[in-house]
């Protein structure tokens, strides 16, 4: 049989615009990952073609699949994060694009979240012949069995395709997986470019050389909470919350250590400080391990669910940055954002952590729907107070498979007209408009609170006395990138003429 090939899809440049040459993180990644082990275990010849981190671009890519003469192509739009599916959108339809054009007949599907909420979107607008919904392992090696004329078509669970009608088939609904170990594992490192994988600048403050090599693992899949932002549960259809084994988790790092010289981790999951049941047995068997003092790991948490008493093992386990969802600092958009505690509560937790002496990576939004200009200067102002060793400023989203995303939809609110436009960094960005703001003075107000942060001399003495001379001057340098916002232009234009006029 010829082979099969799962395939991480680029577009960086569009995605990150000039952050992502060197201030990004590249990623090994997940699903695609995922997919791979799960096909392997089931004696598909599998090939990963990572086009992000080799920096293939589209057409030597393409060229580079073709070659290999695949009789499927799995293209995974699932990015590094949940919100991060539909910006990878663009890199993976560019990508079918070009293979279309060298081999019409060449068969691929898309997997991913942003594919899940919009199926039928998806066929429409790309030239995929395949989409799925659901997490794609099961998909993915259904229709390799179709395709090789195992089963029929049909059968294919989680499939959706366009008819020669051009009416769309839905195939049986795919189960989610319940044992993470035996067929979520993604034990395929060997197929990637591990030498190419590095970590966010942040996370190597005060180390900058501990960036490479670089991995990131998951523990739990899903979320139980239902913040109204977020898109994390579309591929799964369900709030569940599903766990790997301690054991499997701890395997995997020392594996990594010990074969890539792993030193630098991320726990992908988008809430491991959470269960205690889960997360404790992972942190002391990790601080067993004699190369424990090695680590530099990062892992997300939120304010409600870090208990004081477990930060000491959470240090000793080698995890050195927690990230917290502070999303607001007004207590009224935070309620009506499913964030309901209190700025005393996010004062006390961030000063236990850091006395704990694990760093805080704060993270905030701006344009939540009840925000104004005031709700949006408290938040800024919440994070000058809080003094985080590194914040990031997102702007509100309606991403596919959010309920923002409905409520965006029912309300007609204008979205982004390009997949570009739902990255945080991109130049198409379009955030959503607020009950009280513009989706362009909400850009404006996130890009001059990111600036204006990390060039406050507070901060920099700060961040100088903790990591050194070399980090606060890494971060001037930083902070000198201006990211290009066609609506903000376009916004600045407009005011410009108006003045003229006048």
């Amino acid at each position: 049989m010829s082979n099969l090939i799962v395939v991480n899809p680029g577009g960086r440049d569009k995605i990150y615009q000039s952050l992502g040459e060197k201030l990004t993180a590249i990623e090994p990644p997940l699903w695609t990952r995922l997919v791979a082990g799960y096909l392997i275990d089931r004696e598909v010849p599998v090939q990963i073609i990572d086009t992000e981190a080799e920096a293939l671009g589209v057409k030597n890519a393409a060229q580079k699949i073709n070659d290999l003469a695949p009789k499927l192509v799995v293209i995974v739009a699932f990015g590094h994060q949940p919100s991060a599916s539909t910006q990878v959108m663009t890199g993976a339809s560019d990508l079918i694009d070009e293979l279309k054009l060298i081999n019409s007949e060449v068969k691929t599907l898309l997997i991913g979240g942003h594919v899940t909420a919009l199926p039928q979107d998806t066929l429409d607008k790309t030239q995929v012949d395949y989409v799925c919904q659901g997490e794609g392992t099961v998909t993915s090696f259904e229709l390799w069995q179709a395709l090789d004329n195992q089963i029929r078509i049909e059968e294919v669970k989680g499939l959706v395709y366009r008819e020669q009608g051009g009416e769309y088939y839905y195939g049986p609904k795919a189960k989610i997986s319940d044992d993470l170990d035996t067929d979520l594992h993604g034990n395929v490192w060997h197929l990637l470019p591990m030498e190419k994988y590095r970590a966010h600048n942040w996370q190597c403050f005060g180390q900058f050389e501990s960036r490479q090599p670089y991995a990131s693992i998951y523990t739990t899949l899903g979320c139980p909470y239902k913040c109204v932002f977020c898109c994390i549960n579309a591929p799964f259809d369900t709030n569940k919350y599903r766990t790997r084994s301690p054991a499997a988790v701890v395997e995997e790092i020392k594996y990594l250590y010990e074969e890539y010289g792993v030193k630098t981790f991320k726990i992908i999951d988008e809430m491991f400080v959470l269960k205690k049941n889960h997360y404790i047995p992972i942190c002391e068997m990790l601080s067993e391990l004699p190369f424990v003092d090695e680590l530099n790991i990062w892992a997300y948490a939120r304010v409600d669910t870090v208990r004081e008493n477990t930060l000491p093992l959470l240090r000793k386990a080698g995890i050195r940055w927690l990230a917290l969802g502070i999303e607001s600092g007004s207590e009224v958009v935070r309620d009506g954002a499913k964030k309901s505690f209190s700025q005393d509560d996010i004062r006390n937790i961030v000063k236990q952590i850091q006395e704990a002496d694990i760093n805080v990576m704060g993270n905030f939004i701006f344009g939540l729907p009840d925000d104004d200009m005031q709700a949006m200067q408290q938040t800024l102002d919440l994070a000058l107070e809080l003094q985080c060793e590194f914040i990031n400023f997102y702007s509100a989203m309606a991403y596919p498979g959010s309920k923002l995303f409905i409520d965006a939809k029912k309300l007609g609110w204008k979205l982004p007209a390009s997949w570009a436009g739902f990255s945080q960094h991109s130049y198409d960005c379009l955030p959503l408009p607020t009950n009280h703001v513009s989706a362009a003075d909400v850009l404006a107000f996130r890009d001059n609170a990111f600036h204006y942060y990390f060039q406050n001399l507070d901060y920099l003495r700060f961040v100088e006395s903790k990591f050194g001379v070399e980090t606060r001057a890494h971060i001037e340098d930083m902070a000198k990138t201006r990211l290009r916002r066609k609506i903000v232009e376009r916004e600045a234009n407009k005011i410009s003429v108006i003045t003229d006029e006048s």
